[in-house]
């Protein structure tokens, strides 16, 4: 059987720990091998998006060492998983080759259930989430991984993320009139620029507010956090549930 190994990155391990635990929960339920391993506690995104792709390497080569040894490396972010796809293979690892290993061993979270363990297994967990959910696929899950196709281009329609979602009983989806907008996190985007990312993320909450979103459901905890406290700071905190939460049953 293969070894998988999940990651769950820095945001989610120090602030929402319960997603990791989620997600754990999900995957034991399904029958996978899984790890947890301790010895990287970050991927190198977020210096390497502020320009300091250098000073991240370090922290990135010591990801390769880690998960090297694994068959398969789910990690709890879009953005995370593509920067380890996009930035892994330049690096050595132990004999010299394992980054390349590590980039096409790594994968999202709902990627992995949908492409590797399919939607009728995980609709055997029979879970149950009686609201009406506002689905938020992050940017870099969206359109560097693929978990949706975006609508700027031509081609049939698919969304990973939905449908595993819609193997949970009594769940439905609130109509949104931009589907895939950003919510204007970007990392460190909503430091550089935070009057641009307050104004995507109201203008994100608006559309899930007439959509009549009960909880907002993302593949990507920090999207998650930048939506929370804006919703909080408007006097209107509007639940958030990562897409583990949901399908482990934690959430209801």
């Amino acid at each position: 059987m293969t070894t998988v190994a999940l990651f769950a990155p820095c945001y989610v391990d120090q602030l929402y720990p319960r997603v990791a635990i989620a997600a754990l929960t999900v995957l034991e339920r399904l029958g996978v091998k899984i790890v947890v391993p301790d010895g990287a506690v970050c991927c190198g995104q977020p210096p390497s998006n502020a320009g300091f792709e250098h000073r991240a390497t370090p922290t990135l080569a010591r990801f390769v060492r880690t998960f090297e040894r694994y068959e398969r490396v789910i990690v709890l972010s879009g953005s995370c998983a593509l920067h380890v796809r996009a930035h892994a293979a330049s690096l050595g690892g132990r004999d010299g080759t394992a980054g390349v290993g590590v980039a096409a061993a790594t994968t999202e979270f709902c990627a992995f259930l949908h492409d590797e363990i399919g939607l009728e297994r995980v609709a055997a967990l029979a879970t149950t989430f009686r609201k009406r959910v506002g689905l938020h696929i992050g940017c870099h899950g969206l359109r560097g991984l693929g978990l949706a196709k975006p609508t700027e281009l031509q081609g049939a329609p698919f969304n990973k993320v939905r449908a595993l979602l819609e193997t949970v009983g009594g769940i439905s989806f609130a109509d949104l009139a931009r589907p895939d907008e950003c919510c204007g996190f970007g990392g460190t985007f909503a430091v550089a620029e935070p009057a641009i990312s307050v104004k995507m993320g109201r203008d994100r909450l608006r559309d899930y507010a007439n959509g009549k979103a009960e909880v907002l459901v993302s593949t990507d905890v920090s999207c998650l956090m930048h939506l929370h406290g804006l919703s909080a700071a408007a006097g209107k905190p509007l639940p958030v549930l990562h897409v583990a939460e949901v399908l482990a049953g934690t959430a209801e």
